[in-house]
């Protein structure tokens, strides 16, 4: 991961509505596979023990940010948008879509055009970057 990509994980996790869910990929490409409810203990293993049918190899981590989420998985990222939408009032209607106009990512409701903090728009330069910024906003 790049510096700007563990910058924008590191400010994932210190949102307040973070949590692990099942399916996201650490940034050490172990995929979570289950998550003990006292949201300090995640269960999750390594990639190729996954596809293994006969044993799992567990591994425990913290949720004190010592390991980060990798916000370049598809999976992740669609945890992160089920997380940006619990946030905001349980809103299923939301989205994150490039807008060409403004060059950047956009975080969309049908309910209104685009979430909007201040009066500005929730947007980033990538995605990712619009879904953190959505859950560091949310109320």
């Amino acid at each position: 991961m790049t510096k700007e990509q563990i910058a924008l994980a590191k400010r994932a996790v210190a949102c307040k509505g973070w949590r692990w869910l099942g399916g996201m990929r650490t940034a050490n490409e172990e995929r979570v596979i289950g998550v003990m409810r006292d949201d300090v203990l995640h269960l999750c293993a390594p990639l190729d023990a996954a596809l293994e049918s006969v044993s799992i190899t567990r591994v425990f981590f913290d949720s004190s940010g010592s390991c980060l989420p990798d916000l370049t998985d598809p999976a992740t990222l669609g945890c992160l948008l089920a997380l940006v939408r619990e946030a905001w009032w349980g809103d299923e209607w939301i989205s994150c879509a490039y807008a060409r106009k403004e060059r950047s990512w956009v975080v969309t409701s049908c309910h209104i055009s685009a979430l909007l903090v201040s009066g500005k728009h929730i947007h980033g330069a990538t995605e990712a970057e619009a879904l953190v910024a959505a859950l560091e906003a949310a109320p």
